[in-house]
């Protein structure tokens, strides 16, 4: 799978595992931790999250393999707005102005981390990569 779309995967298979645990959540009853753990095991739903999230573990570990942790995790950030809109579109919650907000500052924030240039390093020892102080000349003024 090329890299642009696994790293679009993950935020989608976090929102359908988060999908498929609130339907498997509802179909739950009362009763001990013996007959909760049973319903949770037999329900189609929450096997389904199950799956869902193994294989988005799978996906998750050839990202990180390709990209710099610093960059790769924000881009999962985009969970939240897309577990906002599920919310409001399959289970009709209502959406305030806040998460609109909030959300798009989430995207603004994601999009700025990804477009961000990253300088081109040597690729010498690690230790003198990541303990000196990284500083370019006539950057800051």
């Amino acid at each position: 799978m090329p890299m642009r779309f696994s790293w679009l995967a993950v935020p989608v298979l976090n929102t359908l595992f988060q999908f498929f645990i609130k339907h498997g959540a509802e179909q739950l009853g009362d009763g001990g931790a013996e007959a909760w753990l049973w319903q949770a095991l037999s329900s189609y739903w929450i096997l389904a999250a199950i799956a869902v999230e193994i294989a988005c573990f799978f996906i998750w570990m050839n990202v990180l393999s390709e990209l710099d942790l610093s960059r790769a995790f924000p881009l999962s950030g985009i969970s939240y707005v897309l577990i906002i809109a599920t919310g409001w579109f399959v289970f009709g919650e209502r959406i305030v102005a806040l998460q609109v907000i909030g959300s798009g500052l989430i995207l603004t924030g994601v999009w700025l981390i990804a477009s961000a240039n990253v300088e081109a390093e040597d690729h010498g020892d690690w230790n003198a990569k990541h303990d000196a102080p990284r500083t370019v000349a006539g950057k800051d003024r």
